[in-house]
């Protein structure tokens, strides 16, 4: 979303962080944000969602990629392990929820969630899957995302594991996902309106 005072608000969402040695406390994350120029830097939760603006005349203003390799090279800095990070428009997070072809509004945040890929994902990478098998948990592919629909929870879900396997389906693809929960607030701290 790009805002009348030249910025543009990005939502950071770093993978695997926060569990086990892979420690970021959201304040030192703030910090490094904003040492890098972003302004408005706000966290969501202890997971690694950070919502933050860019300045139009940044020099990396505009790419979402070019943002999350500063990001990613200054984690790796400051805390001595890579994070892969993926950064996203507030504009792509309300895009990725108006296009939901589930009945989210219907649904608890945790019945449902979003895996964001770093490119697109196409249905062959899932082909060798009997998703009728797996009903009624079911999947769905849009913009780099995958809807997953978990209606026990994905702690439960046997589709999410039969997703991450094998651990070469998404070669060369980055990927973290987040409960539709989450990716409300965020697509609303995005839009000022959190």
């Amino acid at each position: 979303m790009t805002s009348t005072t030249g910025t543009t608000t990005y939502v950071a969402l770093l993978a695997a962080v926060n569990v086990g040695k892979r420690k970021v406390p959201m304040a030192d994350l703030r910090d490094l944000l904003t040492g890098l120029g972003y302004r408005d830097v706000r966290t969501y939760l202890a997971s690694g969602n950070a919502v933050f603006d860019v300045p139009d005349d940044a020099k990396d203003s505009g790419s979402s990629d070019a943002i999350a390799a500063r990001i990613s090279a200054a984690l790796a800095d400051r805390f001595g392990f890579d994070v892969p990070c993926l950064v996203r428009t507030g504009a792509y997070l309300e895009a990725v929820i108006k296009a939901c072809p589930f009945p989210a509004d219907t649904l608890e945040g945790k019945q449902l969630h979003a895996v964001f890929y770093s490119a697109d994902v196409t249905a062959d990478r899932y082909a060798d899957l009997d998703q009728a098998a797996f009903l009624p948990e079911e999947f769905r592919l849009g913009e780099q995302v995958m809807y997953l629909y978990a209606p026990n929870g994905l702690g439960r879900s046997e589709l999410a594991a039969a997703l991450a396997k094998p651990a070469g389906r998404l070669k060369g693809i980055q990927a973290t996902g987040r409960n539709w929960n989450s990716v409300k607030a965020l697509a609303e701290m995005a839009s000022g309106a959190a």
